[in-house]
């Protein structure tokens, strides 16, 4: 008998259009593979709606905050149900910019240099700073968005105005510029599903070149490196996924310049839409769509 699967998706986040799709996408497929399905939005009902349905895993299809920050993984644990992707630790240390970025300089994982900026200096010494420790141009971001939502490249000249766009958070990164190639690398549990390169055709792979359509970036895969590179590139992700402590499936993103990877984050709850990158992986390497979503599904059926 096929198992009741409970998709969770929706939300408030600024990324909950994305998070609609991938609960669409993964519905419409197991529908089609004889599973019995219920959507549900992350709201005041959620409870009540597990109880009633009762589901045998509950697939999270959440993106963005309280998706994918340890929040709604701390309701779901509640519930004593297996559950989709990382768990509650996991999830808020990947989410959170500055303490995943800690741990992979601990363990000597590569990353960009960063400043930690509270809207608490002068415009004279923060440029001061940056001059010192980073040099433009610089990245800017959130400290716990996805999807490169509010993420900038800035010159010297514009920083101010760019900076100024993310003026509601309380606290953002400022990180150094890496030029170079765009890998992305997958991970199922202790299975590396592979790399894809990405050539966007704006500044970088930003959230209009992820979702707008795949002309705004060429996927390239295989990924045209070494043997030893591509490999070495693989572990690094391994590594990452299993210091963060997460499960299910992770895709990792690198800039590779002057023959190093440097990490960029970890994604703990990667899209599973049209355009999204672990499944064009999975399906490289012969891994139909309903056979990688059975795959997390497993994953969570067999935590501990």
């Amino acid at each position: 008998m096929k198992k009741k699967i409970l998709i969770i998706s929706g939300g408030i986040s600024k990324e909950r259009v994305i998070s609609l799709d991938t609960g669409k996408q993964v519905a419409k497929e197991l529908l089609k593979n004889g599973y019995f399905i219920k959507i549900a939005e992350p709201d005041f009902k959620l409870l009540e709606v597990i109880k009633s349905f009762k589901p045998n895993i509950i697939f999270n299809a959440l993106h963005g905050q309280f998706g994918e920050d340890g929040y709604i993984q701390t309701i779901l644990e509640t519930t004593g149900i297996p559950y989709t992707h990382s768990g509650v630790i996991s999830s808020a240390i990947a989410m959170d910019k500055e303490l995943s970025k800690k741990i992979f300089i601990k363990n000597n994982i590569l990353t960009p240099k960063f400043i930690l900026y509270l809207f608490d200096k002068s415009k004279a010494d923060l440029i001061k700073l940056i001059d010192k420790k980073l040099q433009f141009p610089v990245v800017i971001k959130p400290l716990n968005e996805g999807s490169s939502v509010n993420v900038f490249i800035c010159s010297k000249f514009d920083f101010f105005s760019k900076i100024n766009l993310l003026k509601n958070y309380k606290k953002i990164i400022i990180e150094e510029f890496i030029p170079g190639r765009e890998i992305q690398v997958a991970i199922i549990g202790s299975k590396k599903l592979g790399a894809i390169e990405l050539r966007p055709k704006r500044k970088f792979y930003d959230y209009q070149a992820k979702y707008n359509s795949k002309a705004n970036t060429e996927h390239i895969i295989p990924v045209s490196l070494s043997k030893r590179d591509y490999n070495k590139v693989m572990n690094i992700s391994m590594r990452a996924h299993k210091l963060i402590g997460c499960r299910g499936v992770t895709r990792s993103d690198f800039k590779y310049y002057n023959g190093k990877f440097y990490i960029l984050e970890i994604n703990t709850q990667p899209g599973m839409t049209s355009l999204s990158l672990v499944p064009e992986i999975a399906a490289f390497h012969g891994i139909s769509f309903i056979k990688l979503i059975e795959l997390i599904l497993k994953d969570a059926s067999t935590k501990k």
